[in-house]
């Protein structure tokens, strides 16, 4: 090669003094490698040196393979051990970079929310103070009589049996654990004057297994009105009210005859649900009906003078409804996760 060097003694160690001069600056794998190339790639000084040796006379082609051999060996040398150096503190470089300590407290402030049926239970207890009715409590522990009797439930009523029902013992006591709400118009009807509009959330218990569609503890609504000369119409006209402030202005709902002890004529209410699994139907909501009037004498209250309607539904199913909802044990497994997906607004 004309433009290759002469192989001597102090140009071979000129060049092993630059590389190992590159190789020791090198603070990164990159620059590593930028100076492997430069100092030990195919067109680095000792590489022409080695290609030079075809041209050196036989008598001394040991001596300056010697001296070249040498020289890239220990080059080579000094970049494996860089490279070894690099490589291990880069590594530590990163594990402390991504060190996460687990007894720290998050950096991030993860938003809080409170539970969907406490925001629709409250929501729907608004439709009606905006209509100028009062919300209700009551206890959660009853007795028989409010939960039972003064509803018009005979002794032998399939509800009062403890399948059905949450007993306290000593059974003798008749302490149950409310099944619905309705022990708190019962209340009101004793507690306030006439004319009277009530509205009840709270939660109630019943011994049904937990499932997609059942659950012991849930939670109702439920209103009574008492004035003179309602009817059915008035009824009917505060439901659809409650389901278009619940479901949207389209809301539609229907009223099927049924039994319940406590009202008289009875009602199953259904809403329409274009959102349901299987396609666009009526989903039974709650039941209504006029108040019955031995409810009303039970409270002291003559029926030929007063009279009302009473409702009640889910609020489960009510949520289970507007936001399509198939599982009703994702309500109740406390998994913040779904309760973060509502915020605070449902």
């Amino acid at each position: 090669m004309s433009d290759a060097p002469s192989i001597s003694e102090s140009g071979v160690a000129e060049a092993v003094e630059a590389a190992l001069a590159a190789i020791a600056a090198a603070t990164s794998s990159d620059e590593l490698k930028s100076a492997r190339s430069a100092h030990a790639g195919e067109s680095s000084p000792l590489a022409r040196f080695n290609a030079q040796l075809r041209d050196v006379p036989a008598d001394r082609k040991a001596e300056f393979g010697k001296l070249v051999g040498q020289a890239r060996g220990r080059v080579n040398g000094a970049i494996a051990a860089r490279e070894a150096e690099l490589v291990e503190a880069e590594e530590a470089a990163r594990l402390e970079a991504e060190t996460v300590d687990v007894t720290a407290v998050p950096p991030r402030w993860t938003p809080g929310a409170r539970h969907p049926l406490t925001l629709l239970m409250e929501q729907m207890s608004d439709v009606f103070v905006g209509m100028g009715w009062e919300v209700a409590e009551g206890p959660e522990l009853e007795n028989e009589w409010f939960n039972f009797d003064a509803l018009n439930f005979d002794e032998d009523h399939p509800a009062r049996a403890m399948q059905d029902t949450f007993f306290i013992d000593p059974v003798e006591r008749h302490l149950v654990l409310r099944t619905h709400t309705s022990p708190v118009q019962v209340r009101s009807l004793l507690g306030r004057p006439l004319p009277l509009y009530v509205v009840a959330p709270g939660r109630v218990y019943r011994t049904d297994e937990l499932d997609a569609t059942h659950t012991p503890v849930f939670h109702q609504i439920e209103g009574i009105a008492i004035d003179r000369g309602l009817t059915m119409a008035h009824l009917r006209g505060t439901l659809e009210h409650l389901a278009r402030s619940m479901f949207g202005p389209e809301a539609q709902i229907r009223l099927r005859p049924n039994y319940f002890p406590f009202t008289e004529p009875s009602a199953e209410m259904d809403v329409w649900q274009p959102n349901a699994k299987g396609g666009a139907r009526w989903v039974e909501w709650g039941g209504c009906g006029m108040v019955n009037p031995n409810v009303l004498r039970a409270a002291g209250i003559d029926p030929d003078e007063f009279q009302g309607f009473a409702f009640g539904m889910g609020i489960e199913r009510t949520l289970q409804f507007r936001n399509d909802m198939n599982d009703m044990r994702d309500m109740v497994e406390g998994d913040i996760r779904f309760s973060q997906q509502f915020g605070m607004v449902v």
